[in-house]
């Protein structure tokens, strides 16, 4: 009978999360389209992200499983080559006319990287690529570095640091509930911010940081919020409605922040749909037999991304939105050859692994 259970288990687990998936995401698409007829919005910037995100994670649960340790490093050496040559190769006016979303971007496909190379580095056997793929994701950061993104640096090295780490964490539930928290934090301190509801210093040292036009753009989403709480004002309409937009001489239309633009666009439902996708990654995660430092590096680089996307406009870039969806899915695939999964637990509870982390 324990024979059987594993194998049974881990289907079980795998079919509950992608389920899982199916759901919220035809959920955003579904919504960004209600929200698009009630107020005469433009609903495809949603649904291309909707649709990059499923194809980078069908993508990766396929070369996860046939590649282990060489899909996330292509991946890794791929999301390099896209943030270095994106100033000069990206094209729109997006890019253009917007230095806080071009910083954003890089920033995202970086950390995107540097979570890849990781996780390549813990599937690795021999321990000389293990420390050549380590090497790459210091490399990464390095790069970062020299290309001006501070976010991009520390997100990079707290990658780095919390995938040495993981290998000391027993229960991986711990691990992504922290992650969880994390990004909970980040959002409700930017909230915090624009309410300005922190003491006088600290607001004032992180309007600096984060510029005083976009803290405005942030006022200017919870505004439009506040008047159409249901449905929002309509996707991609932003940019019409928002006064700091219109008087801003490089305007690209956005609000530098995931869940403040989704308030302002689609609702307090779209900022539940947003939180849920982020969610259904950290419960794929839980859920998958990969070994427990992968998941638990991915998770930090995607916590990262979801940062760096709530105070920045990483989202709107279909190269982020596609990284993040396939490193989700080679860190919930399940090899075919090369790597042990994590073993599953047997009917009555107890793991038949010490590594298991459920």
């Amino acid at each position: 009978m324990a024979s059987t259970a594993g194998p049974e288990s881990a289907h079980e687990r795998r079919s509950v999360s992608d389920a899982t998936g199916v759901v919220v995401l035809g959920a955003c698409a579904v919504w960004s389209l209600i929200t698009a007829a009630a107020h005469g919005g433009r609903p495809e910037g949603v649904l291309l992200a909707v649709l990059a995100v499923a194809a980078g994670y069908a993508a990766g649960r396929i070369c996860g499983a046939l590649l282990a340790v060489a899909a996330p490093c292509a991946g890794a050496l791929a999301g390099l080559g896209l943030a270095v040559a994106a100033p000069h190769t990206t094209p729109g006016p997006q890019v253009v006319s917007s230095p806080l979303g071009q910083t954003g971007a890089t920033a995202a496909l970086l950390t995107l990287s540097a979570g890849a190379a990781c996780c390549a580095a813990w599937a690795a056997r021999p321990p000389g690529l293990r420390l050549v793929l380590r090497l790459l994701a210091a490399g990464i950061a390095v790069a970062a570095a020299v290309l001006g993104s501070t976010s991009g640096f520390v997100a990079c090295l707290g990658v780095l640091l919390c995938s040495l780490a993981a290998d000391r964490m027993r229960r991986r539930v711990l691990g992504l509930s922290g992650l969880a928290l994390a990004g909970a934090l980040v959002t409700g301190a930017t909230w915090a911010i624009v309410e300005n509801v922190l003491p006088d210093g600290l607001t004032s040292s992180l309007e600096g940081q984060l510029t005083q036009h976009r803290v405005l753009l942030w006022h200017d989403a919870l505004d439009m919020a506040r008047r159409e709480p249901g449905l929002g004002v309509g996707p991609g309409r932003f940019a019409e409605l928002s006064p700091t937009v219109t008087q801003s001489l490089l305007p690209d239309g956005k609000p530098h922040s995931a869940p403040f633009q989704q308030a302002a666009e689609q609702g307090l439902v779209g900022v539940a749909l947003l939180a849920a996708g982020f969610c259904w990654v950290l419960f794929a995660l839980w859920r998958s037999q990969r070994p427990t430092p992968v998941v638990l590096t991915a998770g930090a680089a995607l916590t990262a991304l979801a940062a760096i996307a709530a105070v920045g406009n990483a989202l709107s870039f279909t190269a982020v939105t596609a990284g993040a969806g396939l490193l989700a899915g080679v860190a919930t695939a399940r090899p075919l050859v090369g790597e042990e999964p994590d073993k599953a637990v047997v009917p009555g509870g107890r793991p038949r692994s010490g590594r298991l982390d459920s």
